[in-house]
């Protein structure tokens, strides 16, 4: 289970090259640096799995988790300059981001 109150940013990535190994390489390479903004308390960087159910959109290509302590640190990453690098390295990479920040109730 989770710390009470931790602040979760959860980012889907669909590549504009879906077939691309080495697009998704690359991506996931900038996710393992963009891993070091120091308010990042964990992360986990994923592929869709093989299951196969109605509710389940497994068309994205590679998935982001990070657990952060609150909302402040979450807003700090945002802003820190290894964020602001990552996105302009690899914002050529994808054609469609979604993300999903949740909060304890």
């Amino acid at each position: 289970m989770f710390e009470k109150n931790v602040f979760i940013h959860h980012v889907y990535f669909w590549l504009s090259n879906p077939e691309s190994i080495a697009d998704r390489n690359q991506l996931t390479e900038g996710l393992n640096k963009l891993s070091s903004v120091t308010t990042i308390k964990t992360f986990h960087i994923g592929v869709p799995a093989t299951t196969s159910r109605e509710v389940i959109d497994s068309t994205y290509a590679v998935s982001w988790l990070l657990l952060f302590k609150n909302k402040e640190d979450q807003d700090s990453y945002q802003t820190d300059p290894v964020h602001l690098k990552f996105v302009d390295d690899c914002k050529h990479l994808w054609n469609k981001v979604v993300v999903y920040d949740t909060v304890s109730l």
